[in-house]
């Protein structure tokens, strides 16, 4: 087969195990960052399967009919709403995506960066780097996690990860979310708020781990952080769209939140500096890196190969489409 894979943007596939059981076949790696949809028509023209890193540039309706040749995509990770799967179907185009392929890693490395990112805005780390290599001293104070309040919202793999350390760290940990998210805080011992209203208000640090899909779209609006107090943080490495469009850069700019580190963005890759987030002195941004961490992108390619050589063995697995099958 030929196989494209694209966007992987640090050159990591070709330095997994995994890379090397697809000798018997013609692949081209692609790393650069792009939004423009005809990139992906030129880099996957003529290709017979493609490997998908991640949920990155979406696969269109438009898209899939402009590569008559392609027959299959490998998804890593099991989240293909970046993927127009009806189209797919339509042109006989198999897609398999694995169940969670990173054996449980994402939940810690997601969460290890949540604390990253926390621990950078509180003690102004970036700001205070910088201004050391351009020859200058500390001019900032920083702020202890310590007997302050860390609010989780989704008590879920990682949010329950991140509430962990925060109580480790000393913290009041207050958690919301649905019924099941709160009992599993309840059954751990965490506290949780009386309300929504007071959730937002309490938190000197507020972490969202919930889901993105139709029903958490916009859960977090405008009147939530403007409850927040001017000293809080709040921190987002689940999906941008939890938050209505252009409400944390109004919010921002008011002073309420009166900083936020953020993962992640509505339309992603951010190129060119785009994002109004990147220029706001009171937020912390970083190129979704929260999965960006060698022993999980190991199993995940791991899991995409065993997918593309089981398609070319003609015994395809985790598919998502049956129906595609025996189209081509």
């Amino acid at each position: 087969m030929k196989i494209a894979v694209i966007h992987d943007y640090a050159d990591v596939f070709r330095r997994t195990r995994a890379f090397a059981r697809l000798q018997a076949h013609e692949v081209a790696v692609h790393t650069d960052a792009y939004t423009d949809p005809g990139r992906v028509v030129k880099q996957v023209a003529g290709c017979d399967a493609l490997l998908l890193t991640q949920q990155r540039v979406p696969i269109t309706r438009d898209i899939v009919a402009h590569l008559p040749q392609l027959k299959f995509i490998a998804q890593t990770g099991r989240n293909v709403s970046h993927v127009d799967v009806p189209a797919c179907t339509e042109h006989g185009i198999v897609i398999s995506a694995g169940a969670d392929s990173s054996g449980g890693s994402a939940y810690s490395t997601t969460g290890e960066l949540t604390w990253g990112l926390i621990l950078a805005a509180l003690r102004h780390l970036p700001y205070e780097v910088e201004r050391l290599k351009q020859g200058h001293w500390h001019c900032t104070v920083g702020t202890r996690l310590s007997g302050h309040t860390l609010g989780i919202y989704a008590f879920g793999h990682i949010g329950g990860a991140v509430a962990r350390v925060g109580k480790a760290f000393g913290m009041k940990v207050v958690c919301w979310g649905r019924e099941g998210s709160t009992a599993r805080a309840r059954a751990e011992g965490f506290e949780i708020a009386p309300n929504r209203e007071a959730f937002f208000e309490s938190a000197d640090v507020l972490s969202l781990h919930l889901p993105a899909n139709k029903d958490t779209r916009g859960i977090v609006g405008a009147q939530d952080l403007a409850r927040m107090k001017p000293t809080a943080l709040l921190v987002n490495t689940s999906r941008a769209p939890l938050i209505a469009q252009g409400v944390l850069v109004a919010a921002l700019e008011k002073g309420r939140p009166g900083f936020a580190a953020v993962d992640v963005y509505e339309q992603e890759p951010v190129v060119g500096a785009s994002h109004p987030l990147l220029k706001l002195p009171n937020a912390l941004c970083t190129p979704h890196l929260g999965y960006a961490e060698h022993d999980s992108y190991e199993t995940l390619y791991a899991t995409a190969v065993d997918q593309l050589l089981a398609y070319a063995d003609g015994k395809p697995i985790n598919v998502v489409n049956l129906a595609a099958i025996g189209k081509r």
